[in-house]
């Protein structure tokens, strides 16, 4: 019977013995070197009280310490700034992305973070910034009360805040964030906020009744039917379809909670009876107890567009951003609910190519005058304050009746504009459409971010004065006062290319990796940072299993044109910014909207203009792109996952020119590509603990031409095992990975290679499993090897009536799954601490799992009740063993099963070029680290390990 083995001690006792000075503010830690980092001798306390004092605790990385209320740092009066995230809703997750992006990008000498965290029980606590890393709530809400400090309620809470911030940046999506919840225990306690009041938030968040007050104001709104209460009005909803000409049984509508945020929860329905079917599924699935029913418009595109308020004081002065088109893509043959799709939670926040984004949208000019022009006058009508995402379609031809629509905003001659969902805070991850619009009219992340805090700061009289002790906003770059003596103004900064892309099917969270690597580096101001995009040829077929390595292109990127979801919709949009027509309109419309945006920040002395140049992309064969590496002294950070980036091609050009890179050589990229040859390389360490695992490699063409049961009893007698993991040859580790559990298992799989499918759904196989990326183009070659018992490891919540967060682990076969980073140079590679993943959907780790933000879970180290320090130990030793044997260097991500009690290491694969997207787990590893090492630092000791290699 399985005991719950709580974490309780052993993690006080790590906070225990960690010290660092009260007096290092994050902004200087989070700047930092791991070499240039010292921890001083510290005079800190781990408190267990229940409720703060005012002003005189702080979480610092891991720790809660007592310090006195500090007005300055470094001498120097700082705005303090306290970012909530969390939340009950089901967007929680997205909340701590948007909070950790929120985060790296605001953090100044001039401006001090503090975080703190709402859990989906509405209880507080003030976490360090080192938690916000976390992938999902689920990783830290059973360490909070060893790790965090909680507040006694809601009011302590805002008492706290009043003390101890000036003003609050709620980053919580959706409930309580968006409904005025927050919002309102903020006014009460006369603490300042970044965003809309509450009694607005409310009128806006809840749809049903936003969309009554927008057609109060005159706008046209879709046409709507609300379900709420205990029994459904069935009656009246037959009725509504009816009285709106949709058939009974078969009439298409978008069901979807009143007050769940943009995409939780949202579907379509086909008739009255499968719509209250679905009513019925939101409300049991907890997710609203009030459902909205509405036409689906039928061949509209859907717009969302970025509304800033540069307005003084009281006085609002909404300008919008250049709205960005959202369009849904299929591909191939899909079924019905396929091509009836929606921008749901999964398209927004996965890199799948289901959809792509135009900014601006690809509608006439017109139109987008009215979409501006609407949304701004929205955004005032509906008294929304700082900044917003108003949400709507373009039908070029409306079915909605033209008699309802001549007096009211949003009929022109091209077609229909409607506005359907008012976001009060909109995502703010690193691509978010906030993000994409602002970048595209000349704000960088930092840039944006700082103008919307400056902004609120208007509004409170007493903070007035930070407008102009900021730095200003088009100036803002992180940096340590180290860092600034390291490189003087006169030095010539040191080019750096980050590459990502590629033609694997990884190559979409290759392009999350890059992304993530470029604004990270961007960070060091002694660095010139390009990010650069490795593409095939615009017209190459991706679908051919082999690539002419000639016909490669690499893309110098500008700025905007990075923050896409896909690199198909990247390439895109280097194709349209070159596309003189295009080219021209965005340029217009680009003008329009700095004039506009000019206009109402100069008058503020805080706003020094604009960060980012209206720059073109520039193409080039991957040859000419490396001899401009050479040209320019740059040092390339690898970002490409599979393919040339992983096998020794890209590596093996860049040596060929004596340009410096990072990652393993062309050797060990090679062998490690090769997940039969990294076993051979690795197989004499057995008297060293370190295992292998049996391998049969097979051909796809020979599984679809062969009989599935015959090559299913071939496989389970020659590895000897009852149940089966495949996975790609030569493939890197996030696609294509499934347990088997029977020949139909197989023959699901094999049909899959042989349709070239894009995904196999959840639960086609025998046991249960989540959503299951194949790679594109189907892999020649498959590896079959036994699949490896561990005993499942559960983590118990308050969610699920156990009185104190915890672990449930049997511990039967005392075989765990880890997966560690280890850095440094040839020969001496060390070990970071090992992480424990555990699995939510299954046996195997889905893509959301992997590298989506929101989902899966880390246990970075892996607890006492499970893992003894003595057994970490022997692994982190026999991990280093691998490494070298390896001939590895810089970086890479080793994944094994470790035995909880020996330390015995059996390996999986390894990863010369892993995954470095914002809620990796080396990030999680780094910041276990004695000091340790946040994204900044982490990804540029990585980049100084490349730049000091001998080529």
């Amino acid at each position: 019977m399985a005991s719950s083995l709580h974490l309780h001690h052993h993690l006080s006792s790590a906070a225990l013995r960690r010290r660092l000075s009260p007096e290092t503010s994050l902004s200087s830690r989070h700047s930092l070197s791991p070499l240039q980092f010292t921890i001083p001798s510290a005079r800190t306390a781990l408190t267990r009280r229940h409720r703060l004092t005012r002003a005189s605790i702080h979480v610092v990385d891991d720790r809660i310490v007592e310090k006195e209320d500090q007005h300055a740092i470094n001498g120097k009066r700082v705005l303090r700034v306290g970012v909530i995230c969390g939340g009950p809703s089901a967007e929680r997750g997205i909340s701590l992305n948007s909070a950790r992006s929120v985060i790296d990008h605001i953090q100044g000498d001039d401006l001090h973070v503090s975080c703190y965290y709402i859990d989906s029980n509405l209880n507080s606590f003030a976490i360090s910034t080192a938690q916000v890393y976390s992938n999902t709530p689920t990783d830290f809400d059973f360490k909070l009360e060893s790790l965090a400090q909680a507040f006694q309620s809601l009011t302590d809470f805002a008492e706290h805040l009043a003390a101890s911030v000036d003003i609050v940046f709620p980053v919580i999506h959706g409930r309580f964030g968006e409904d005025g919840g927050i919002q309102e225990i903020l006014e009460k306690s006369n603490v300042p906020f970044v965003g809309t009041q509450s009694n607005d938030c409310r009128k806006a968040f809840d749809k049903y009744d936003a969309s009554l007050e927008l057609n109060r104001e005159g706008f046209i709104t879709v046409p709507n039917f609300v379900l709420q209460g205990s029994d459904f009005d069935a009656s009246g909803l037959s009725k509504w379809f009816s009285r709106n000409e949709l058939d009974i049984d078969t009439g298409k509508v978008v069901v979807k909670p009143t007050r769940a945020g943009s995409s939780i929860g949202v579907t379509v329905a086909y008739g009255v009876s499968d719509s209250l079917k679905k009513a019925r599924e939101i409300v049991s699935e907890g997710i609203d107890d009030k459902v909205i029913v509405e036409i689906f418009l039928e061949g509209g595109s859907e717009f969302t567009a970025i509304v800033l308020d540069v307005g003084s004081g009281s006085d609002c002065e909404p300008i919008v951003l250049l709205p960005t088109e959202v369009e849904l893509q299929t591909h191939g043959d899909v079924d019905k609910s396929e091509k009836d799709a929606i921008f749901n939670y999964r398209r927004k926040y996965l890199p799948t190519q289901q959809v792509a984004y135009h900014t601006p949208p690809r509608f006439p000019i017109d139109v987008i005058h009215h979409i501006r022009e609407g949304a701004s006058i929205l955004f005032k009508r509906l008294g929304l304050r700082d900044f917003a995402r108003i949400d709507g379609w373009f039908l070029p031809s409306s079915t909605l009746g033209s008699s309802i629509l001549d007096d009211k905003f949003g009929k022109s001659k091209f077609g229909t504009i409607i506005f359907t969902d008012i976001n009060l805070i909109s995502g703010m991850e690193q691509t978010s459409f906030l993000f994409q619009q602002a970048s595209k009219v000349g704000f960088s992340h930092s840039n944006i971010l700082r103008t919307i805090i400056q902004r609120a700061c208007l509004r409170y009289p007493h903070l007035a004065r930070f407008s102009s002790g900021l730095i200003p906003s088009g100036k803002s770059r992180l940096m340590s006062s180290q860092q600034t003596e390291k490189s003087p103004p006169h030095e010539p900064l040191q080019k750096a290319f980050v590459i990502f892309g590629g033609s694997t099917s990884e190559r979409q969270v290759s392009l999350m990796s890059g992304t993530n690597v470029w604004l990270n580096l961007r960070a060091s101001a002694d660095l010139e940072v390009t990010p650069c995009m490795l593409a095939p040829a615009y017209n190459a077929n991706l679908d051919s299993p082999n690539i002419d390595l000639s016909s490669m292109t690499v893309w110098s990127l500008p700025y905007s044109l990075v923050l896409r979801h896909t690199t198909e919709e990247v390439l895109d949009a280097c194709i349209e910014a070159i596309e003189p027509d295009r080219a021209a309109v965005t340029s217009l419309l680009r003008k329009q909207v700095t004039d506009d945006l000019m206009e109402g920040l100069q008058k503020h002395s805080w706003f020094s203009g604009f960060d980012l140049s209206d720059e073109i992309p520039r193409n080039y064969s991957l040859e000419e792109w490396i001899r401009l590496a050479k040209e320019v002294g740059a040092t390339v950070f690898i970002a490409v996952h599979g393919g040339i980036g992983e096998d020794g091609t890209l590596q093996s050009l860049l040596e060929a020119q004596g340009v410096p890179y990072t990652g393993p050589g062309v050797k060990a990229s090679k062998t490690c590509m090769d997940k039969v040859a990294t076993s051979l390389s690795l197989e004499n360490l057995s008297d060293s603990g370190v295992l292998t695992i049996n391998k049969d490699v097979r051909r796809k063409d020979d599984l679809i031409s062969m009989p599935v049961f015959s090559i299913w009893n071939e496989l389970t007698s020659k590895l000897q095992c009852k149940t089966l993991c495949v996975k790609p040859a030569r493939d890197g580790c996030s696609t294509g990975v499934a347990r088997l559990c029977s020949s139909d298992d197989l023959a699901v799989y094999v049909k899959a290679l042989e349709d070239c499918l894009l995904r196999i759904p959840p639960n086609s196989f025998s046991k249960a499993h989540g959503m299951i990326e194949m790679p594109n183009p189907p892999p020649d070659l498959l590896i079959f090897e036994p699949f490896i018992e561990t005993d499942e490891i559960i983590i118990s919540s308050r969610s699920t009536n156990v009185s104190k967060h915890g672990l449930l682990w049997e511990g039967h076969s005392r075989w765990i799954e880890v997966t560690v980073g280890v850095i440094g140079s040839r020969g001496s590679m060390r070990s970071l601490t090992p992480s424990i993943t555990v699995k939510e959907s299954g046996d195997i780790l889905s893509l959301e799992e992997k590298f989506q933000g929101g989902t899966g879970i880390n246990l970075t180290p892996p607890p006492l009740s499970i893992m003894s320090n003595e057994a970490l130990l022997k692994c982190k030793e026999r991990i280093e063993l691998i490494a070298n044997t390896l001939e590895l260097e810089g970086f890479s991500r080793i994944d094994a099963f470790v035995n909880a009690d020996s330390g015995e290491v059996l390996i999986i694969e390894v990863n010369t070029v892993p995954g470095m997207t914002p809620s990796t787990v080396l990030i999680h590893q780094a910041l276990a680290e004695e000091p340790p090492m946040y994204p900044h630092s982490f990804f540029r000791s990585l980049f100084d390990l490349a730049s000091e290699r001998i080529m």
